[in-house]
C-alpha cells in the first residue's frame, strides 16, 4: 500500500510527522528535534506534535529511556495508529496521565520490576544511577490473547527488554504444578513482593559474572577440573 506524502498539506502536522517517521527516519532510527524543525519549516511546536503520536500508540524514546540517546536525541522505536487514515487518529487507550503514572509507581513498589534497583540507586560497576518511569509490556493472556500493560522499570532494562512479551498462562501454569512446599515457599514470597536470596545462591550468581580463568580457579576449590 502505497502512502500519502508527509508533504501534503491537506493533512495536519501530526499526521504529516506520523508520515515523516515512516517514509524518512525509519523505525529504529534516531532524529533529533533539528531535524523536526528542518522538515516543518515554519511551523510552530511540530516537535510537540511529534511526542503527541505517542498517545496512539506510537512508540518514541529519548534519553531517558535508552541511555545511548544524547539529550537531544530521539529515537522512533515502532509505529502506532495510522492516523493519517480515516477514523485511526484516536487516542491509543494506554496513553498514561501523571495520576496513573503515579498508581503504578505504587503498585510497583516504586522499583524496576525487571531487576529490581529503586530511583537513584546506582547500577552495580559503574556510576550511572537508575531512573524509574513507566513501560507498556506485552502480556500473553492464559486463552492465548495478548494485552499491553504498564509496568514500572528502570531506563537499562527499557532499552533491553524491547519486544519482551511475559507470559501470564506459563506463570500461572507452573503454580498450578507446584508440590505443597514449593506453593508454599512462592506464597511467601509473593505476599512480601520479596525474595531473600541465601549465601549459595549469592555465591552462584556472583560466580556465573567471572571470567573463564576466575570460573577455573573456584572450580579448583570445589575439586573440580577446568571446564
Amino acid at each position: 500500500m502505497t502512502l500519502p506524502s508527509w508533504r501534503d498539506a491537506k493533512f495536519g502536522t501530526m499526521k504529516r510527522a506520523a508520515l515523516w517517521l515512516v517514509t524518512v527516519v525509519g523505525e529504529g532510527n534516531v532524529f533529533t528535534k533539528e531535524d523536526v524543525k528542518n522538515a516543518f519549516p515554519g511551523i510552530s511546536q511540530a516537535d510537540r506534535r511529534v511526542r503527541d503520536l505517542r498517545d496512539y500508540g506510537w512508540k518514541i524514546d529519548t534519553h531517558r529511556e535508552d541511555a545511548l540517546l544524547g539529550q537531544h536525541e530521539q529515537r522512533f522505536v515502532a509505529q502506532g495508529q495510522p492516523v493519517w487514515e480515516p477514523g485511526k487518529a484516536t487516542k491509543d487507550s494506554l496513553s498514561i496521565t501523571d495520576t496513573q503514572r503515579r498508581k503504578v509507581l505504587t503498585m510497583d513498589g516504586n522499583r524496576c520490576r525487571s531487576c529490581g534497583i529503586t530511583p537513584g540507586q546506582v547500577y552495580t560497576g559503574s556510576f550511572e544511577s537508575a531512573q524509574i518511569d513507566i513501560a507498556r509490556r506485552k502480556v500473553k493472556q492464559p486463552d492465548g490473547s495478548s494485552a499491553v500493560q504498564f509496568v514500572a522499570e528502570c531506563n537499562r532494562c527499557r532499552v533491553g527488554g524491547r519486544g519482551l512479551e511475559a507470559d501470564l498462562g506459563a506463570v500461572i501454569e507452573g503454580v498450578s504444578k507446584l508440590g505443597g512446599l514449593q506453593r508454599q515457599m512462592l506464597t511467601d514470597w509473593v505476599a512480601a513482593d520479596e525474595r531473600e536470596f541465601g549465601a549459595v545462591e549469592r555465591l552462584w550468581a556472583d560466580f556465573r559474572t567471572l571470567p573463564a580463568e576466575s570460573r577455573d580457579k573456584v572450580r579448583a576449590t570445589l575439586g573440580l577440573p577446568p571446564a
